[in-house]
């Protein structure tokens, strides 16, 4: 998405995060990707629109997302927010500031798993928010450096015990791999991410890992949580949505291209699962495009 503005966040070597908290009454920073990590919290910003891949939602009172995947673009934007105060914390840190031999031992095993969902863009419950509320509350204001980085750790840990965050943007529009999982479920998406434009019958998916119909169907969504068919719709509807973002095509040449044989149910699909016409998805990103 070269397109996008891409930020350069002023991050150095020797700093372990950049943090800003700041009271604003307008949203104006455009759709944009970096190479660091981000947790960005909202307080008082009911109404406003948060972009995460293809991932367009209003927000309410309090959120907080965690963008975790190099160059997943993304921004808060005004959207139907009228309150003249919002409090808005950012912290950027480097992908590697917990490094991967720390991340593989066992204490740290939550907040590997939370950074890997992250890739997705990750927003985070209400009762999560309330659990480190007072440390994001404090981390701006605290003096002592050593403390700011424990207090940092003590938010990441809370986070990353939250049953109820969820990832935000489509792994065909994030175009990221999805890992540790049955070898048949793989191989099976694997065949999709290349031919989804094609007819795709359950019977010729179920060949392919020697499984009769019915069985395979009951075992992707136990491996998944997903039928097959809303796998295939998600698969297709993201790289739809990249199409808009990244190409000048036409809508209807995106709907053949992605497998959608009906514009009218490519259309209904996509608001469907979007919030948002195909139409009216790309004129977001076409309004907030920067050239660079």
């Amino acid at each position: 998405m070269s397109n996008v503005l891409r930020e350069s966040p002023p991050i150095t070597d020797k700093d372990c995060f950049y943090i800003v908290d700041r009271h604003k009454s307008e949203f104006l920073y455009p759709i944009h990707s970096h190479d660091c990590f981000e947790l960005n919290f909202v307080e008082h910003g009911k109404g406003v629109q948060r972009v995460v891949g293809d991932s367009i939602e209003e927000i309410g009172e309090y959120e907080l997302t965690l963008i975790a995947g190099e160059g997943l673009v993304h921004a808060w934007q005004q959207g139907n927010c009228s309150e003249p105060d919002v409090r808005e914390i950012t912290i950027q840190f480097s992908s590697n500031l917990l490094d991967n031999q720390l991340l593989a031992r066992n204490q740290f095993a939550s907040i590997r798993r939370m950074f890997e969902r992250a890739s997705l863009g990750l927003t985070f419950s209400m009762p999560a928010i309330m659990r480190v509320y007072g440390f994001l509350n404090d981390i701006a204001s605290l003096e002592e450096r050593f403390e700011q980085f424990l207090t940092m750790l003590k938010i990441l840990n809370e986070l990353s015990l939250d049953d109820h965050a969820r990832t935000l943007a489509s792994s065909a529009f994030a175009q990221h791999a999805e890992r540790r999982e049955s070898r048949r479920v793989s191989k099976v998406k694997d065949y999709i991410s290349v031919h989804y434009a094609e007819p795709l019958r359950l019977e010729d998916l179920a060949s392919l890992v020697g499984m009769a119909p019915s069985a395979f169907s009951r075992f992707f969504k136990q491996h998944t949580t997903r039928t097959l068919m809303d796998y295939i719709i998600d698969i297709r509807l993201g790289n739809a949505a990249r199409m808009l973002v990244d190409t000048t095509t036409s809508i209807s040449e995106i709907c053949y291209a992605c497998g959608f044989n009906n514009l009218s149910n490519f259309n209904r699909s996509f608001k469907a699962r979007r919030g948002y016409t195909p139409r009216d998805f790309r004129a977001l990103f076409t309004k907030n495009r920067v050239y660079v």
